[in-house]
């Protein structure tokens, strides 16, 4: 029964890969190959090789300088954050508020069975995460450092060492976020502002890595120093790698107890925590006054209801709110020196400068396409807004109107300030300012007509339409294109016309197709909504 519990929870981790959740059935056989495919490459070619690079530059300069364990402990470091990333979550929502809790708990189950199938499956997702950068990390420190057997039987037991301690992490923060989680009103929000903190986290250390390693490398005796003087704990973590055969052992043990204490803990808690249905708040009725809304304004609101319900549309569809106000605050603290450097590469392209502060605001703003699933999201609900008294039109504005209120106003904000730090005339800062507005308001106009040409209704997943959708590809993909298209054709003839005449004409260009987009939204897009 342990084995049966654990397929089907590895099933529900790639079901993707067998399962198409857009047209609701199974996979072909060549399909389902092209996606391992792909997964393997991503992993090992990618994961892999990027950690396999990092083990290059940082194991022959700490060999050398017989600090073995410093590499050790920098790169078990950086897989132990990987794994506890990869599989928290899993562990919140397939450990403890998994969907089919109550289905399974009614069988005769035992529920050690149940909890040690879910052990399994997170210590498995855990284990792949980790195994990206552990493997490439005993790899090269055996080519490099020779190979022995204490070298060897020690880098497993670092293996296991590392991957348990991910297993417990994830328990231990999974707990946490499932506990957390039963005390939220809205969780999509939550989980947006997680994802995005681990991005921006990402990215700090993406970007700080080779000033980081750098430093380490030239200061390395002194950082060693440092650690076996204040975390002597963490040296003989590091020396396990290196074959020290006493620290494998007393970590192996520490690991040992670790896993059973977890384990009486989760036996304790689980089912308290499994049959939890959450926080729920007491209130009284008290009577109040309503006020009437239009049918706009109704469906205004459903829709941005959805938006804010919906973490996978908002963190997918819904990006460019940030980036925009983001580039706006760069503009003004970093924005003179930009300008100086901009003028100077384009000198030959007088007036290249404000054609390419209207490109890059007009391709931030393409990020945002909440317009585009917008259709394919109402799904088998469909018939609702439909049977509505009222207008197909205006359903179809009201789903624009969501993607216009959340991109003009950053969008506002960001032409703006590259208004106030450009050193142009009067005119052409206003250009600036109205360009890349015109165009936000083309591009909602724009998803919207190529979301109503090309439906996805038919699916179990709204990630489906959210992420796997033509609409979205070609109002992503085309979206930037069309904001680029300007820049190059400014660079090639429309510099003779000069900026401001330049972007004149596009915002015209811009308007008048946004305005034919519109009206045939109204007239013929309504028509062929209604029959949908």
């Amino acid at each position: 029964m342990l084995w049966v519990l654990l397929k089907k929870q590895i099933a529900e981790v790639f079901r993707g890969y067998f399962y198409d959740s857009k047209k609701n059935r199974m996979r072909s056989k060549g399909a389902i190959a092209a996606y391992l495919v792909f997964f393997v490459l991503l992993m090992v070619g990618v994961l892999g090789g990027m950690f396999a690079g990092l083990s290059l530059q940082l194991c022959g300069s700490l060999v050398a300088l017989g600090m073995d364990w410093l590499y050790f402990l920098l790169m078990c470091g950086i897989a132990i954050l990987l794994g506890a990333f990869g599989s928290v979550f899993n562990s919140y929502s397939g450990l403890y508020l998994a969907k089919d809790n109550d289905l399974l708990l009614s069988l005769p189950i035992p529920v050690r069975t149940i909890l040690g199938a879910r052990l399994l499956n997170v210590y498995l997702l855990g284990a792949m995460y980790t195994a990206t950068a552990l493997i490439p990390m005993l790899v090269v420190y055996w080519v490099v450092g020779g190979v022995t057997a204490a070298k060897v039987v020690c880098g497993l037991a670092l293996f296991v060492i590392v991957t348990v301690f991910v297993l417990l992490l994830s328990c231990v923060l999974g707990w946490a976020v499932a506990k957390i989680s039963l005390r939220l009103k809205n969780k999509s929000f939550i989980t947006v502002l997680v994802s995005l903190a681990f991005i921006g986290i990402y990215y700090f250390f993406y970007f700080k890595a080779n000033d980081f390693i750098r430093d380490l490398i030239l200061n390395a005796d002194v950082y060693g120093e440092q650690i076996k003087g204040t975390a002597y704990g963490l040296y003989r973590f590091g020396q396990i790698g290196a074959g020290d055969w006493s620290a494998a052992g007393i970590f192996l043990a520490a690991m040992a107890a670790a896993c059973l204490l977890v384990w009486r803990v989760l036996e304790r808690s689980f089912l308290k925590i499994a049959t939890a249905s959450g926080h729920v708040e007491k209130k009284r009725y008290v009577e109040k006054t309503v006020r009437q809304k239009t049918p706009f304004r109704a469906l205004l609101a459903k829709e941005f209801g959805r938006f804010a319900s919906s973490s996978g549309y908002m963190l997918n569809c819904g990006l460019g709110i940030l980036f925009l106000p983001a580039a706006g605050v760069l503009l003004l603290l970093k924005g003179p020196e930009l300008m100086d450097v901009l003028n100077m590469v384009f000198a030959n392209r007088p007036g290249a400068v404000p054609v390419l502060l209207c490109a890059m605001l007009c391709t931030m703003s393409s990020m945002n396409d909440m317009a585009a699933p917008a259709v394919s999201l109402e799904g088998k609900s469909l018939w609702i807004p439909q049977s509505l008294p009222v207008e197909p039109k205006t359903v179809l504005r009201a789903k624009t109107a969501v993607h216009l209120i959340l991109t003009l106003l950053p969008m506002a904000f960001a032409a703006v300030c590259a208004a106030l730090v450009l050193p142009a005339s009067t005119e052409i800062r206003l250009l600036v300012c109205l360009t890349p507005l015109v165009y936000a308001a083309f591009s909602a106009v724009f998803g919207m007509f190529v979301g109503l040409r090309m439906p996805v209704l038919h699916w179990t997943n709204e990630m489906a339409p959210i992420k796997q959708s033509g609409a979205v590809a070609i109002a992503l993909f085309g979206g930037w294109g069309l904001s680029l298209l300007p820049l190059g054709l400014y660079f090639l003839a429309g510099y003779r016309l000069g900026p401001a005449a330049f972007l004149g004409l596009w915002a015209l260009v811009y308007a008048l197709a946004g305005v034919l987009l519109q009206r045939w939204l109204d007239t013929r897009g309504a028509a062929e909504f209604a029959a949908l």
